[in-house]
């Protein structure tokens, strides 16, 4: 199982954002409605993040039989979808808001319907706007790895990137309070 990446020479690391959340705590959702971390989708993964000590995060989520892929296994389109997921909450960590522009996953083994998934994931560094992230999974307090994932994020301006589908999203007026408060000058989104 490949586990690293190449990394670019002009690479800077990653340093931890002043407004991260302390070690310890829950890295909030990005959206409510994400399908990942959101508590508001309803067919989502429900992953849970905790915030690390550098620019890292440890997420949880349980393998439902909703989830199943192969006989008793796990979709990989799932597993995809969560190291997607835990890999993006560790922007908060370093300040950034991104969207993810290549993602390569390493299946390892197996993993049963019914099993507990860790998924440790960092921030590594950036170049310009891209970031670049690497995850491993687990199942459950195990150390040998069950996957492991790379992936290269692009930094974005959401009012931007997204404002043609806000509307669209089942959070609309969660979006649309804030893009309020944005206008009147007093946050962002």
């Amino acid at each position: 199982m490949k586990t690293t990446f190449v990394l670019p020479d002009e690479l800077v690391p990653a340093s931890r954002s002043a407004k991260a959340p302390a070690p310890g705590e829950v890295v909030r959702a990005h959206n409510p409605m994400c399908f990942g971390c959101g508590d508001r989708s309803e067919a989502g993964l429900h992953m849970k993040a905790i915030a690390g000590e550098g620019t890292d995060v440890t997420a949880r989520m349980q393998v439902e039989p909703r989830f199943e892929g192969g006989p008793g296994v796990i979709h990989g389109g799932i597993l995809s979808t969560a190291f997607d997921e835990v890999m993006g909450l560790t922007h908060w960590m370093v300040g950034a808001i991104a969207v993810t522009a290549h993602l390569e996953i390493d299946f390892a083994k197996p993993i049963p319907v019914g099993s507990e998934l860790r998924l440790e994931a960092e921030t590594v560094g950036t170049v310009r706007r891209k970031l670049y992230s690497r995850a491993v999974a687990y199942l459950g307090d195990d150390t040998e790895p069950v996957g492991a994932a790379h992936a290269i994020f692009v930094q974005i301006k959401p009012l931007e990137h997204f404002k043609d589908s806000f509307e669209a999203s089942g959070a609309a007026e969660f979006y649309g309070e804030r893009i309020a408060r944005r206008d009147r000058g007093s946050s962002s989104v």
